[in-house]
């Protein structure tokens, strides 16, 4: 039987698949273009992101808080960086619009704070730069049949200037006035005493604490000692805002700090090297210490032995406000630069500001129990032109006249000795090394920042140089303990200040980074 042809054409398949293909051609093509269209927005938008951190990084290396900051931030970042982007419809170059104010408005702009909330206002408080990059577009090339022509894109970055501090011993102390100065104002505090404490009852660190900085010079005591003794300070530089403490307080790494007094304990080999060579004291070693026996005694002597010995008639004043008379210097032993008198009456002291003391030590006593070295008509005025000098400038002074003011003296067979005697000739405190009796110190709000043990990301308050007073040691016993062999006194000397210029200039290096903040 004949089949029917129109039958025959209804039932046949063949050349179906062309008819879904038609319909789903569009779905595809638009799939592909925004595959291949996004590929080219990703692209250009690495190009630009680039071209924002480049000249954002170029930008933030010119914000040295100096007269014209800004200025020649905004310059280096739409100047000095060329970059170009190949995917863009039309302009290749990637621009920034001209800004040069101190402020946050416009393409370039300035910050206080790497949160971008508080808006710079000259270049001396311009710490950051956020640049915006001029919008690019981009001709889609396949996604227009879904009804997309084309897509514009734009970047922006911001960074700032990352600094460090080197050739320092890693200390930080706990800010002791956290509660009522917590930016520190170093100003406040010149030519006062402070007693550091060591956390040694572990837990928080607090206020009038002190610790030291990670610096990967190594782990344990051995290294820690290295980086206090030293001059060829080992480790990495130190961030100048933001650090990570150390756990361990480590006691016995005061040894090495010691060798600054000309005071060498035994076990010192690793850290200072086979004679101590690689640790020497500073020129003027003046400490409240006397020596008993030969060159060789070097370490702090127990139970009467030879080395370094408390004075047979130590500094022991009973009041925190009235000088020692006459009478009580006559009988007191040539001393060392002495603590401020509030803190010299006991182990913890009578200080107003507790850890902090109030500047007045007795000068008086000092200069008369060394009457070798000044005569009775010496005039404290006279010499330093003013009646209450630091001990930090009585330190100099004294280097600078090594021959007349820094002579032995001895109270019976105990002998003063103001210059090396275990490492002479020590390191010149005028010339041109580091100060081996000035260590910076960064100064933090322990108990905001939360610092116990090793903690990271800490944020600086400042850095302050602090003058090295007496070396640490255990004075006294049981109620007549006057001081804690963890503990290290000093005096504020003055801020920090980092670059190598100035009064500091052999104390430190800066070395300045710009980082990508976004």
């Amino acid at each position: 039987m004949k089949r029917d042809v129109f039958r025959t054409l209804k039932e046949d398949e063949n050349g179906a698949v062309a008819a879904t293909y038609a319909l789903a051609l569009m779905g595809l093509i638009a799939v592909a273009g925004v595959g291949f269209d996004y590929a080219r927005l990703s692209t250009m938008d690495s190009e630009l992101q680039n071209g924002a951190d480049q000249a954002a990084l170029a930008g933030a290396s010119q914000l040295d808080g100096k007269t014209g900051a800004c200025s020649r931030a905004a310059t280096a970042a739409i100047s000095l960086v060329t970059n170009t982007t190949l995917l863009a419809s039309t302009d290749h170059s990637i621009s920034i619009p001209s800004e040069t104010a101190c402020d946050a408005t416009g393409s370039v702009r300035f910050w206080q704070n790497k949160d971008a909330t508080t808006a710079a206002t000259s270049d001396a408080n311009a710490h950051f730069i956020e640049v915006d990059v001029a919008v690019r577009t981009v001709d889609y090339a396949l996604t227009p049949v879904t009804g997309l022509l084309s897509g514009s894109l734009n970047a922006s970055a911001m960074a700032g200037l990352g600094s460090s501090i080197c050739k320092v011993p890693p200390v930080f102390m706990c800010n002791p006035a956290e509660t009522t100065d917590p930016t520190f104002t170093v100003s406040n505090y010149v030519g006062k005493g402070m007693r550091l404490i060591a956390n040694d009852g572990g837990g928080n660190y607090g206020p009038g604490n002190f610790g030291y900085l990670q610096t990967n010079a190594g782990n344990g005591a051995q290294a820690t000692a290295q980086t206090l003794g030293r001059v060829d300070i080992p480790g990495d530089c130190v961030g100048v805002d933001s650090v990570t403490t150390k756990p361990g307080e480590q006691v016995s790494v005061l040894d090495a700090l010691n060798t600054r007094f000309d005071i060498y304990d035994n076990g010192l080999n690793q850290a200072c090297g086979n004679g101590n060579g690689l640790c020497p004291p500073s020129a003027n070693s003046r400490k409240d210490l006397m020596h008993k026996g030969g060159a060789g005694n070097c370490g702090i002597a127990n139970g009467g032995g030879n080395g370094w010995v408390e004075a047979p008639h130590p500094y022991r004043p009973t009041s925190a406000t009235t000088p020692m008379s006459d009478t009580e210097i006559a009988n007191t032993s040539p001393m060392g630069y002495p603590r401020d008198m509030c803190h010299a009456v006991s182990l913890t002291g009578s200080c107003s500001g507790g850890t902090i003391g109030d500047g007045n030590w007795d000068r008086n006593a000092y200069f008369k129990t060394n009457s070798q070295n000044y005569a009775s008509t010496f005039s404290i005025s006279g010499a330093f032109g003013t009646s209450t000098p630091t001990r930090y400038q009585v330190y100099k002074y004294e280097a600078d006249n090594a021959a007349s003011r820094l002579q032995n003296q001895s109270d019976g067979s105990i002998v003063s000795r103001p210059q090396p005697y275990c490492q002479p000739p020590g390191v010149p405190v005028n010339g041109a090394a580091p100060d081996r009796r000035v260590i910076s110190v960064a100064v933090i709000n322990c108990q905001a920042e939360g610092v116990t043990g090793s903690t990271s990301g800490v944020h600086v308050q400042s850095w302050v140089d602090v003058f090295l007073v007496e070396p640490s040691a255990a004075r006294g016993t049981g109620a007549s303990k006057y001081t804690e062999k963890s503990d290290v006194y000093v005096e504020i000397v003055r801020a920090t200040q980092l670059g190598g210029g100035g009064s500091t200039a052999a104390q430190q290096i800066r070395r300045d980074v710009p980082y990508l903040v976004k």
